[in-house]
């Protein structure tokens, strides 16, 4: 996948680029790892899994993070033993070598950024609505967050200069939307308000288990533990990653594992589990709930700036992953343009967002979307769980972290068994997942034709450009 042709001979030597510079200690890669975890997932999703099981809310998450857990220990296997800036699909081949199925991979890994942004998109539509009393409809939601969307593909389209620094403000504006709806609820426990009681309640499936519907509001419940696997992309900048990964990965799985427990619990002993499944605005109602004299467009300022914040950095990755794969000759080559004066990659960036928009318009509802990320990302996962065990055979000159062998093997059993069916998934996003994929490999097939057309061979991937940075929460 490389610009060597048919007939060029062959390729000159690459100069020798300079390395990443390792500036983050184990604090600021911690804050790095909480920031891209926190976000859209818990303050949009929160009443939709209160919708599947009832007043067990946490429960789902605490299982979400369970297998979370299990995946980042084949993620530490990998990033210590290849202490890149690489991502599934590098790893993928690595393993199996195959071409086709490490773009299957980086581009479903690009379509899980995308739909992640459009849900955030509607969750910026939906708290701007209910903070600041606009009372739109689905119809006004839908118009906001298209316009949303438009504005990120426009600072997209200018440039954006990002830092490990402007992650750690943003970080802690998302912490402190938590903490404050964490710090309500505890208050009015304290004071004996609402009822805690709510949080053992189980909500039944129809024949009377309560495992199903555990199982169902995983599989969404799951779309807030995505961004531990985006970690893997600052291991060149890590001052020691072999020695910090492992403990600061695991450490901020736990703390965000711990806050969404508390979240969780907070939310539905202030507001009943029917009430907080409306809408797309759960933690809003927990802050009106336990504190009315709470200034509520503070808290939907708050939201909004964590949702946009996420819902940009995944456009600008979908966006660089697509122009990547465009430079790598695994997508038709006009989606490697960039423009003359921006430098930006601003035919990836129009091919995205109309993307987006797309969901935006004719899928709209944040669980479809959100769900429809998890389910990418979780048959991402099963393969990477299945690539650990596989490049074992692959020996490495230094030391690194190696994971007990049952651990990949439950990783992949378990996200395999939350893409299916059984699971009780919505059918629209195995729809919404099989549309995006067909639209890859229609693009796949017109980029052989035209590498044929014009003598282009593809030679290994290239790790910077396909790596691809995980979707953002």
């Amino acid at each position: 996948m490389s610009d060597v042709t048919a007939n060029a001979g062959p390729a000159p030597a690459h100069p020798v680029e300079p390395s990443l510079h390792r500036v983050m200690g184990p604090w600021l890669l911690l804050l790095f790892i909480v920031g891209d975890i926190l976000g859209t997932g818990i303050y949009a999703l929160t009443g939709q899994v209160a919708k599947q099981v009832g007043g067990v809310v946490w429960l789902p998450f605490v299982v979400a993070f369970a297998v979370a857990v299990v995946t980042a220990f084949s993620y530490l296997e990998l990033v210590t033993k290849y202490p890149k800036a690489a991502g599934a699909a590098l790893y993928t081949h690595k393993a199996f070598g195959i071409h086709f199925i490490t773009f299957i991979v980086a581009f479903a890994v690009m379509c899980s950024g995308i739909t992640s942004a459009s849900t955030a998109s509607r969750a910026f539509a939906a708290n701007l609505s209910g903070a600041f009393g606009l009372n739109l409809t689905g119809v006004g939601i839908t118009a906001v967050g298209l316009l949303f969307m438009a504005v990120c593909a426009a600072v997209n389209f200018r440039g954006v200069g990002e830092s490990v620094k402007a992650n750690v403000i943003l970080t802690c504006v998302e912490l402190t939307g938590l903490l404050i709806i964490i710090v309500i609820g505890l208050w009015a426990i304290g004071a004996g308000q609402g009822d805690v009681s709510r949080a053992f309640e189980f909500k039944t499936a129809a024949e009377g288990s309560v495992v199903w519907p555990i199982i169902a509001a995983t599989t969404l419940a799951f779309f807030a533990m995505v961004g531990f696997e985006d970690s893997v992309n600052m291991a060149e900048e890590c001052k020691n990653p072999t020695r910090h990964f492992p403990i600061v990965l695991l450490a901020g799985l736990l703390i965000t594992g711990v806050i969404y427990v508390l979240v969780s619990i907070s939310a539905i002993t202030l507001v009943p589990p029917e009430q907080l499944g409306e809408g797309e605005t759960p933690l809003l109602k927990v802050v009106q709930a336990g504190a009315p004299n709470f200034p509520l467009g503070i808290f939907g300022f708050i939201t909004m700036f964590a949702v946009a914040n996420s819902a940009l950095i995944n456009m600008l990755m979908a966006s660089r992953l697509v122009y990547g794969m465009s430079r790598e000759h695994v997508l038709p080559p006009m989606l490697g343009k960039v423009h003359a004066s921006r430098r930006t990659p601003y035919v990836a960036i129009a091919f995205t967002t109309l993307l987006a928009f797309a969901l935006i318009t004719f899928v709209g509802e944040v669980p479809a979307l959100g769900g429809t990320t998890a389910l990418l990302l979780l048959a991402v996962f099963t393969i990477v769980n299945v690539a650990v065990l596989v490049l074992r055979r692959d020996q490495v000159q230094h030391s690194h972290f190696r994971t007990p062998t049952f651990l990949p093997v439950v990783g992949a059993l378990c996200c395999a068994f939350l893409t299916g069916p059984w699971t009780g998934r919505d059918p629209v996003q195995y729809q919404i997942a099989g549309i995006l994929i067909g639209v890859g490999i229609m693009l796949w097939l017109v980029t052989i034709f035209v590498n044929r057309a014009t003598g282009t061979r593809r030679a290994e991937p290239d790790m910077g450009n396909i790596g691809g940075d995980g979707p953002v929460n």
